[in-house]
């Protein structure tokens, strides 16, 4: 089995991993035919044997590089220096930024750019878990943790989303005391000319670290950033605020906080829910799906693939399994030879690492089991809720039948598969039945 490898670990040796499981459904071009089934398990690496693959603007590409220990660990140090040195800047023009606004809000009693430096210092205390939280996930696989550290990185993330949501409660919560008690401001020239500055290096800011997070796959940096965003709306509305207070005498800081304090609470929670679909498990992406799909069907010898099997333990750190179909003449080296071809091409293509492949054969010389499969498809497929079947095998001299029925969301898999069931009993009273439901999760 190919595996980029740096060094082996136990994990995933005939294992398959238990969480965070995404499935898809493949649907090849196999002839109809007799299969049996039987199971190829290469094994496992851990996460920090493989290069890191890039995904630029969403298309996936290639780094058609040597594999060798030496490139592997540079390109985590590469990522993990990325990160390290983007919060920095961020704290640094963070801290700053906080300093001037608060002595701004206080010599001008505005309520509204006091909680602007509030907001920037738990920006800067997002850079910091941000650092952490890479430095966690770049831990080297240990015992406890045989698939390595890489969902600490989502936890951070998510602590980044949490700050926001209280930065914007925070300020939701001072701005209606200051609708109800209000407290006329007192600005110069000098802090509204401060304030521009601020929105200027918040906008900044915020390209600049969301354009990090996508360069390191990094779900915290691209939080970040969205959240330097947000506070460069926050001052530019402040300014607004204190430029019309200045030439009409009206002061609207305090509504505008609101307005501007539910915004930030949205995206908190948007920001807060991304993060739980990485941690809980969402869909692959559907141009990984589409690239995988291609590597297995370009095989000659490989009539379709099912059940695929991705596995995410942290960004960049992607663990699949695959059943393929194969013709019933090949041997277990000729079987063994593809595998690993499969293998290589999967990681070269989409860094996806191929750690089990189970292989079911079909069966040229039996005709009669090419017509009863033919009939069962048609007779399963008729129904809108019913996306797939496949790893049909029918044993004619045994009067047996298996095959899997993929389900849509649309009923209930225990209720599709007993009206299947009775259908094709109907059609082959003597043949005993065993139908797998799948679900479609992809």
């Amino acid at each position: 089995m190919y595996f980029p490898a740096l060094r082996r670990t136990q994990a995933g040796r005939g294992k398959k991993a238990n969480m965070n499981c995404m499935a898809v459904h493949i649907a090849g071009s196999a002839p109809v035919s007799n299969r049996s089934k039987f199971t190829v398990s290469p094994g496992g690496c851990s996460p920090q044997e493989r290069q890191p693959h890039v995904l630029e603007g969403r298309n996936l590409k290639m780094r058609n590089q040597e594999q060798t220990p030496e490139g592997l660990d540079q390109a985590v140090r590469s990522r993990d220096q990325i990160i390290v040195r983007t919060s920095i800047i961020g704290i640094v023009a963070n801290v700053f930024l906080a300093a001037f606004k608060a002595a701004i809000g206080i010599l001008s009693h505005s309520i509204a750019v006091t909680l602007d430096a509030v907001n920037n210092l738990s920006d800067a205390l997002s850079s910091v878990i941000t650092i952490i939280g890479a430095k966690l996930a770049n831990r080297r696989p240990d015992k406890k943790h045989p698939l390595g550290h890489g969902r600490t990185e989502y936890l951070s993330a998510m602590i980044v989303a949490a700050l926001v949501l209280y930065a914007g409660i925070t300020s939701a919560v001072e701005s209606v005391k200051k609708i109800i008690v209000p407290e006329t401001p007192d600005y110069s020239i000098v802090s509204l000319l401060i304030i521009a500055v601020a929105v200027v290096v918040k906008i900044l800011l915020g390209k600049y670290f969301i354009k990090k997070g996508k360069e390191a796959g990094s779900g915290a940096l691209e939080a970040s950033g969205a959240d330097a965003s947000f506070d460069a709306i926050l001052s530019l509305s402040v300014l607004a605020c204190a430029v019309l207070f200045k030439v009409a005498g009206i002061s609207l800081e305090a509504f505008v906080g609101v307005a501007i304090s539910i915004f930030i609470i949205k995206s908190g929670v948007e920001m807060m829910m991304e993060t739980l679909d990485d941690i809980i498990g969402k869909r692959p992406d559907e141009e990984m799906v589409r690239e995988i799909k291609r590597l297995i069907n370009d095989e000659p010898d490989v009539r379709g693939a099912y059940d695929l099997f991705i596995n995410n333990y942290g960004p960049e750190r992607d663990y699949a399994s695959v059943h393929i179909e194969l013709p019933d003449t090949m041997t277990v080296e000729d079987v063994d030879m593809i595998t690993r071809r499969l293998q290589r091409k999967i990681y070269d293509g989409t860094g996806v690492i191929l750690t089990g492949v189970g292989v079911y054969s079909y069966n040229t010389k039996d005709d009669e089991a090419a017509k009863i499969r033919n009939k069962v498809m048609e007779t399963v497929m008729e129904h809108d809720w019913a996306l797939q079947v496949h790893a049909f095998h029918a044993d004619t001299k045994k009067h047996l039948m298996r095959f899997d029925v993929v389900f849509s969301f649309d009923i209930e898999p225990d209720e599709g598969r007993a009206i299947i069931q009775k259908e094709i009993k109907e059609l082959y009273p003597d043949y005993t039945l065993q139908i797998t439901s799948d679900v479609d999760i992809s």
